[in-house]
């Protein structure tokens, strides 16, 4: 079910990139874009396309929620702080080592 959903969200990505490219630029910051002639022209043309936006944008926001959703289902739900590794104690036989200064070279241990 997943996957499944996971392969639709893919094509509804898709669509949705080139719809968005299939639109006029209307900033012409770069001076392309805005070419006159073309398939689709006109006032219905960008109707069309701000339409189809819409519906694959709520179909892309639809579509990763529910998949967030089954994401969630499917792994146990741990919290960070249920993972904290366990604390390792030194043997009680070992002597402790004794700190020196730093810059300090160590002296040699006495046996």
């Amino acid at each position: 079910m997943i996957n499944v959903l996971l392969v639709v969200h893919l094509f509804i990505a898709i669509a949705l990139v080139g719809v968005v490219l299939l639109q006029r630029s209307e900033g012409g910051a770069l001076g392309i874009g805005g070419s006159g002639g073309g398939l689709m022209t006109g006032r219905a043309a960008g109707n069309l396309l701000t339409r189809t936006t819409a519906i694959l944008a709520a179909l892309f926001i639809t579509s990763s929620l529910v998949l967030s959703l089954l994401a969630n289902n499917r792994a146990p739900a741990q919290s960070i702080v249920d993972q904290i590794p366990a604390v390792e104690t030194a043997p009680a036989d070992s002597a402790p080592v004794p700190e020196q200064a730093p810059g300090k070279p160590s002296a040699p241990l006495a046996q």
